[in-house]
């Protein structure tokens, strides 16, 4: 059974930077690739980026590329998203997730395991 938590999320201006954090048990984590999705209020949970399993390929949303990077340390077990020049429209709860892949993995129907997610909101 994978575990999954995330940290990092909290309350800032725009502009601001965060980085989030997913701590991963359970499983080898270098067997997983590895994704963030968030979820604003009334809205559908939406891609954001993903990994694959040696963080060597990366794919984004179109509203995050140039401004958000993910990355995972394999020897941490650890998944990051860092999230630069922060905007009102990325205030959500964040989820990250894992999938049983070596490859890039966007689609959230594909991936087994979720994180409880961290809110993060940008004040304008």
């Amino acid at each position: 059974q994978v575990q999954l938590v995330e940290s990092g999320g909290g309350l800032v201006q725009t502009g601001d930077s965060l980085r989030l954090s997913c701590a991963h048990s359970g499983r080898t984590f270098s067997d997983s690739a590895m994704g963030w999705f968030r979820q604003a209020p009334g809205k559908e949970r939406e891609f954001v980026a993903a990994i694959n399993w040696s963080g060597g390929r990366t794919s984004y949303a179109d509203s995050v590329k140039g401004r958000f990077t993910i990355s995972r340390d394999n020897v941490r077990n650890t998944l990051y998203l860092q999230m630069n020049s922060l905007e009102p429209a990325d205030t959500a709860v964040y989820y990250c997730a894992a999938a049983q892949s070596f490859g890039v993995v966007v689609q959230a129907r594909n991936y087994g395991d979720w994180g409880q997610g961290t809110q993060v909101t940008v004040s304008s």
